[in-house]
C-alpha cells in the first residue's frame, strides 16, 4: 500500500501549490487596481461624465481605461468581475489550514506549555476566532463609515495586537503567526464577499433598473479595497513565517506579528502616495528598516531558551516508546546532531536549521514525522548527504516511524 504519509505529503504540497496560485492572481490584481485608482488623472474634463482616466502600455499594446465614481450611465456588456481570486484564496487556504494543523494538531496547533488543549478543542478555538474577527471588523467599520478613517485603522491595529496576544497564548508558536494571517486574510476576502461584490451587484441591478445608483455603495467598497491594500503585505510575512523559527519560536512572537503590520503601512503609503503622485516619502524605507531591526533583535530569544523551557513542549510518548527508537536515535543523533545543536558543530552556521535541535531521544521523538519524511522516506536530509548516512540507517528510520504510527 503506497504510504500513507507520503500521501498527505504530496495533498499539503497540492493544495499549498493552488494557494499560491489564487494569492498571486488575487494579489496581484489587487494592487493593480489600487495602483491604477491612485493614479488616473482627475483634471480632464472627460465627454464621457468618467472621474479619471489613465493612458498604460504593456505587451506591445496600448490601454485606454477610465473610471466612472458611481456607474456608467447604462449597462455594459461583457462586465468582467473580480471576486474569484480572493474566494479560491481563501478557500485553498483553508483546505491548508485544515490539512496541516487541523488534521496535525497534536504536532503542529496545539503546545501544552502554552495551553493543554485536546486537538478538537484547538480546532474549534481556530474556526471560532475566525468567524470572531470579521464580526468584530465589520461592526467597526460600520462604526467609523463616516469617520475619519485613520481612526478606524487605529482600532483594527488595535484588534489585531489583541489577537496576536490571543493566538500566542493559546496556540504554539507557529500556529499562532500563521492563524493571525488567516485571521487577516479571512477579513480581507470576506470584504470582498461580503461587502465589495453585493455592493458591486446593487449598483448593476439599479443600472439595469434604469435608477442612479446611491455612491454610498461605492464609498463603503473602497473603504474596504482600501483596507485590503494595507493588509496584503502583513499576511504575507505570517502565511511565510511557519519556515522560520527565528520568527515564531520566542517569547516575543506576538509583538514581532503586531511590528510587521506596522511595516506593511509603511510599505505601502510609499508606493501609494508615490502612484497618486503626491510625492516620494523616502522616510517610509527608513522607517521600514528600523521596525526590521527592531524585529531581529527580538528574534534572538529562543537562543536563550533554558533546556527545561524546550522539554516543556510535550512528549512524544508513542514514538519514544515504539521498538527502533534507541537505534534510530543513536542514528540521529550521530549523523544529525552535529547541525541540529544549540550550538552547532559545523562551520558557518549559528544556530540550528529551522531551529530544530536533535540532541536528546526527547527532542528526537518530537521531531519523528519530519526525521521520517526528511530522512528516512526521502534523502533531503542530511544535505548533500554530509554526515554519510547509510541506506541502511534510514531504512531502520522508516520502519521505526510506520511502526509507531500503525501501533
Amino acid at each position: 500500500m503506497y504510504d500513507f504519509a507520503a500521501m498527505g505529503e504530496w495533498l499539503e504540497f497540492a493544495v499549498r501549490w493552488l494557494h499560491v496560485i489564487t494569492a498571486i492572481a488575487w494579489i496581484g490584481s489587487s494592487f493593480y487596481f489600487i495602483a491604477l485608482d491612485l493614479g488616473l488623472h482627475r483634471d480632464r474634463k472627460l465627454a464621457t461624465g468618467a472621474d479619471g482616466e489613465e493612458w498604460q502600455v504593456h505587451g506591445g499594446g496600448f490601454y485606454h481605461i477610465q473610471k466612472y465614481l458611481v456607474a456608467p450611465d447604462n449597462m455594459p456588456d461583457g462586465l468582467v468581475w473580480f471576486k474569484w481570486e480572493s474566494y479560491s484564496t481563501w478557500l485553498s487556504g483553508f483546505a491548508l489550514l485544515a490539512v496541516v494543523y487541523y488534521l496535525g494538531a497534536e504536532f503542529y496547533l496545539v503546545d501544552p506549555a502554552v495551553m493543554d488543549l485536546a486537538s478538537w478543542q484547538a480546532v474549534l478555538i481556530s474556526m471560532a476566532s475566525l468567524a470572531f474577527g470579521w464580526v468584530v471588523y465589520n461592526t467597526l467599520c460600520k462604526q467609523f463609515v463616516n469617520a475619519n478613517q485613520t481612526a478606524l485603522m487605529v482600532a483594527l491595529f488595535v484588534v489585531l495586537v489583541g489577537m496576536a496576544y490571543f493566538y500566542t497564548s493559546v496556540f504554539s508558536g507557529r500556529a499562532a503567526m500563521l492563524h493571525l494571517g488567516a485571521f487577516t486574510a479571512t477579513i480581507m476576502s470576506a470584504n470582498v464577499f461580503f461587502i465589495i461584490i453585493p455592493n458591486q451587484k446593487i449598483v448593476v441591478a439599479d443600472l439595469i433598473a434604469g435608477r442612479k445608483p446611491d455612491a454610498q455603495y461605492g464609498k463603503i467598497a473602497k473603504q474596504r479595497s482600501t483596507h485590503n491594500n494595507y493588509l496584503t503585505l502583513p499576511v504575507i510575512f505570517l502565511m511565510l513565517s511557519n519556515h522560520y523559527p527565528l520568527a515564531f519560536a520566542t517569547d516575543y512572537n506576538w509583538i514581532i506579528a503586531s511590528l510587521v503590520f506596522l511595516m506593511g503601512v509603511t510599505i505601502r503609503h510609499y508606493f501609494n502616495s508615490l502612484h497618486a503622485r503626491k510625492g516620494n516619502p523616502t522616510w517610509t524605507w527608513l522607517a521600514t528598516a528600523l521596525l526590521f531591526v527592531l524585529i531581529m533583535w527580538l528574534s534572538t530569544a529562543p537562543m536563550f531558551r533554558t533546556e527545561e523551557q524546550e522539554e516543556a513542549h510535550g512528549a512524544a510518548l508513542r514514538f519514544a516508546q515504539t521498538e527502533g527508537f534507541d537505534e534510530v536515535a543513536d542514528i540521529v543523533m550521530g549523523r544529525c546532531s552535529m547541525c541540529h545543536a544549540a550550538e552547532p558543530g559545523w562551520d558557518g552556521l549559528h544556530w540550528a536549521p529551522r531551529g530544530v535541535r536533535l540532541e536528546t531521544p526527547h527532542q528526537i521523538a518530537m521531531q519523528a514525522r519530519n526525521i521520517y519524511m526528511q530522512a528516512g522516506l526521502s534523502h533531503a536530509m542530511p544535505l548533500a548527504n554530509l554526515s554519510f548516512i547509510e541506506p541502511a540507517e534510514r531504512a531502520k528510520i522508516v520502519a521505526w516511524y510506520q511502526a509507531a504510527i500503525k501501533g
